[in-house]
């Protein structure tokens, strides 16, 4: 049963009472912070921003008001719109939304790229009363007319700043546009940019803010360290000292900075923990990032690694640990990383790998914090590795070498290719002559006797 955060429960907000009973399957009695405050908010009609960090319930926060203000109806365009910056997340609130709605008739669809487009349209036209989804693919439905939105009466833009981050403006304001001007707007984001700012501004109507726990307040629950280490491949040591204590570490999502350093870290770990692990990121296709999220979160393999762009589209529970290989450049992701763990009032464990050379990239995370992360020793046990990865070998670059001199204004080979095959001569001469040159033989136009009679 979730420990209360305050002196109110669910029961306090005027709840249906098929919402409650589905509350009561979750074992979920009170609201956090964020629910309480969104609530009320929301079922004012009122336009709201909330600034919430990753973690703290704000999926229910909408959903709830949204679900309770909802009434049953036959009509087949969607009245409720929830856009999210990732297929996983629209994976994620669909699933939330069929857990809350168990005992409420209504119908409920999930919309992403990477699936048969074709059997979404089959979907939309049997009617649905919410549509969560992500812009891309619905504003390629929408634009086709496969799917009306002039019913839409609640939108919800969840993780705003991460669409916007991922080139989401244009399919953004095209689908705002597509809307209609009468309805409520409610958006959720970790941090407050100026690109968010001007997304308020250029479609809200008097927004109230309701902010918990922002971005850069780090979570109370979490507890923070931090190794120095030289290269990559110390790390891959650490985190074979580390991992081996596999009752401690029983649940470990793993972030890199990018795809190919993800998945040289998964060739490596599966070599040492082979089963355990699993990987995720962009270019994988949707069926392997589900099928991964799916064996994490069921405990069929207890390591998994993922990249930023995932960092706000996974929500699994009971991660012990999240270790970030690498440290962030910006300092915000670091925050969304280790939002994985300490879900709501759970203990969780964050560990972050730092080399020397980003050492620059720590004070900014431990500014932006305003908390300092305790820094441990690397163990006796772990060897420091000599060897280095190519991203991690000097570069060299020679100043001037005459011998490797290339004038890049100078023209190419293709050039003078061209110009040798350009260069015509008019040797005059008739046509037949040419083509008993070519073919070794006379050949006129029409005339098939003309061999037979010259042999005569």
């Amino acid at each position: 049963m979730r420990t209360k955060f305050n002196d109110v429960n669910f029961q306090d907000l005027n709840l249906t009472t098929p919402l409650l009973n589905a509350l009561q399957d979750l074992e979920l009695s009170s609201p956090t912070p964020i629910q309480e405050q969104s609530f009320p908010v929301i079922l004012s009609g009122r336009d709201m921003v909330g600034i919430a960090q990753t973690g703290t319930g704000k999926t229910l926060a909408y959903l709830l008001p949204l679900l309770k203000m909802l009434k049953y109806s036959e009509q087949k365009n969607p009245r409720v719109l929830i856009l999210v910056p990732t297929r996983e997340l629209v994976v994620q609130v669909t699933e939330e939304l069929e857990k809350i709605s168990k005992y409420i008739n209504n119908r409920i669809l999930g919309i992403y790229g990477g699936t048969n487009i074709n059997t979404q349209k089959q979907m939309v036209a049997q009617g649905q009363d919410i549509i969560v989804a992500t812009p891309g693919r619905l504003y390629d439905l929408a634009i086709n007319r496969d799917l009306q939105l002039k019913s839409v009466q609640k939108l919800v833009i969840d993780e705003v700043d991460v669409m916007l981050d991922l080139g989401f403006r244009f399919q953004l304001n095209n689908i705002l546009e597509l809307l209609p001007k009468n309805r409520q707007n409610i958006m959720f984001s970790a941090t407050m940019t100026e690109d968010v700012e001007n997304l308020i501004g250029d479609y809200f109507k008097g927004p109230e803010t309701v902010s918990v726990a922002a971005s850069g307040a780090p979570l109370e629950n979490i507890h923070q360290v931090g190794y120095e280490i030289p290269n990559y491949y110390t790390k891959v040591n650490l985190l074979k000292n580390l991992l081996q204590e596999s009752e401690k570490f029983h649940k470990v999502l793993i972030f890199t900075g990018n795809k190919r350093m993800a998945d040289r870290l998964f060739g490596d770990l599966d070599l040492l923990f082979p089963g355990e692990c699993s990987v995720i990121h962009s270019n994988k296709t949707q069926n392997y990032r589900l099928r991964s999220i799916e064996e994490f979160g069921e405990g069929h393999s207890r390591i998994l690694i993922a990249t930023d762009v995932m960092a706000r589209g996974l929500d699994i529970e009971q991660v012990s640990h999240v270790i970030n290989f690498d440290t962030p450049p910006y300092p915000e992701n670091y925050i969304h990383r280790i939002g994985r763990t300490g879900r709501a009032e759970k203990e969780g464990q964050a560990i972050l790998f730092f080399t020397p050379a980003e050492k620059e990239e720590l004070k900014k995370i431990e500014s932006l914090m305003n908390l300092e992360i305790e820094k441990i020793q690397l163990p006796e046990e772990v060897e420091i590795s000599d060897k280095k990865i190519p991203e991690e070998q000097p570069q060299i670059k020679e100043i001037y070498n005459p011998a490797n001199y290339k004038d890049e204004d100078a023209p190419g080979p293709a050039f003078h290719e061209k110009s040798d095959k350009n260069k015509k001569v008019n040797l005059g001469g008739s046509y037949r002559r040419e083509i008993k040159k070519k073919y070794k033989k006379p050949k006129t136009r029409g005339d098939k006797n003309y061999n037979r009679r010259k042999k005569r």
